[in-house]
């Protein structure tokens, strides 16, 4: 008699084959990305770059924004103290009547909130060119009596919050544009010096010590006194961003030097030059986009000494001269002690200043961060 043998079943323990058609994107994270995340861990430089986003896009809009046009001067609001505004039967402006105190000879300005002059929004103004293109008349606040002086007035009667706004678009572009001809110039000098090393780097590297020995701020104001006096606003602005990026170049060369001489000894380039790789490949391939965050941390933190250095020169009467309008130049009527006593609303403008070179410094401080492989 035959007995059939049952196959044993199969062990429980039996491992399951794995498919390995598609490849694991663990630890696959882009640098950017990584870079980001980084980023967004530093609160304070996130409410940086949104404050410094608003602050550009009032520079943008500053016509549309100001209430007065910058440049119209009226005695009759000469240190013209700040609106008074209230709520009484709908948004309005106080009142203000003007006198003169005979004790200390001085303009006195009363206000009455009583009868308030009613303000209108996207009401009709001076007129202007959006973007410089689309005419127009319209602003976001407009009164139909006097003059709406959110931060007063100056000594010749103008509206220190529209020249603020205005003086943003000077002041804020010129370190943007005067650290990337900086940027520039140091990335392309330092990276000479750095890769071909030699007598190239020795000439180069004694050439920016002589520049880098020389104080800052003398440099700059004779740099700046050697102008003629009856150039135009905009040539004086270009030539005032050459002067400030001729000076400020000097740190991100020795820096992108030393990086350079550090990825020149790497395998990586090593490999390139066994290749057959020609020079200009290599800096552009290899070491040049490697030190590009590094190049971004640097030229962040720059912005705002250059912003610092256009106003610090304005007010000195050697960087932009009016009819331009910059912070310098409006911080040019705080200059005075008894007039800053007596009218200290005209030292508004050094508080955008203060914001935005903070502000700077903050994003600078959190890029420096996110692009740390070490952090």
């Amino acid at each position: 008699m035959t007995t059939a043998i049952a196959p044993a079943p199969e062990s429980e323990h039996e491992p399951t084959p794995t498919k390995i058609d598609e490849p694991s994107k663990v630890g696959e994270i882009p640098q950017w990305k990584l870079m980001l995340l980084r980023f967004r861990r530093s609160k304070l430089a996130v409410a940086s770059v949104v404050v410094l986003i608003f602050l550009y896009l009032a520079a943008i809009f500053a016509p549309f924004l100001s209430p007065n046009d910058p440049a119209s001067v009226n005695q009759d609001f000469k240190y013209a103290k700040p609106s008074q505004l209230t709520l009484n039967g709908g948004p309005g402006m106080c009142r203000v009547t003007q006198e003169v105190d005979p004790i200390n000879i001085k303009t006195v300005y009363k206000t009455d909130c009583n009868n308030a002059i009613p303000i209108h929004f996207f009401g009709k103004g001076f007129e202007y060119k959006v973007l410089g293109i689309i005419p127009t008349d319209r602003h976001l606040m407009t009164v139909d009596e006097g003059r709406l002086l959110l931060f007063g007035a100056d000594s010749n009667g103008r509206d220190i919050f529209s020249r603020t706004i205005y003086g943003a678009r000077v002041s804020m572009t010129i370190g943007l544009l005067g650290v990337a001809i900086a940027t520039i110039l140091g990335v392309i000098i330092g990276t000479i010096s750095g890769y071909a090393g030699g007598r190239t780097d020795n000439v180069i590297q004694r050439f920016i010590e002589v520049i880098m020995s020389i104080p800052t701020l003398p440099l700059w104001a004779t740099m700046a006194a050697v102008m003629p006096q009856d150039l135009s606003v905009t040539n004086r602005y270009f030539l005032m961003t050459i002067i400030l990026s001729l000076v400020t170049w000097t740190g991100l060369a020795r820096q992108m030097r030393g990086k350079v001489m550090a990825y020149s000894a790497s395998d990586y380039v090593a490999a390139a030059r066994s290749a057959g790789s020609s020079h200009m490949r290599i800096i552009t391939t290899h070491l040049v986009p490697n030190a590009t965050s590094h190049i971004v941390a640097v030229s962040m933190l720059q912005v705002p000494a250059t912003i610092l250095a256009e106003t610090s020169l304005s007010f000195l009467g050697i960087g932009m001269l009016d009819p331009a309008i910059s912070w310098g130049v409006l911080l040019r009527d705080a200059s005075k002690l008894d007039v800053l006593q007596q009218y200290p609303w005209i030292l508004i403008p050094g508080l955008a200043v203060i914001l935005t070179i903070t502000c700077f410094q903050l994003l600078g401080d959190g890029i420096r961060d996110a692009v740390d492989p070490y952090s």
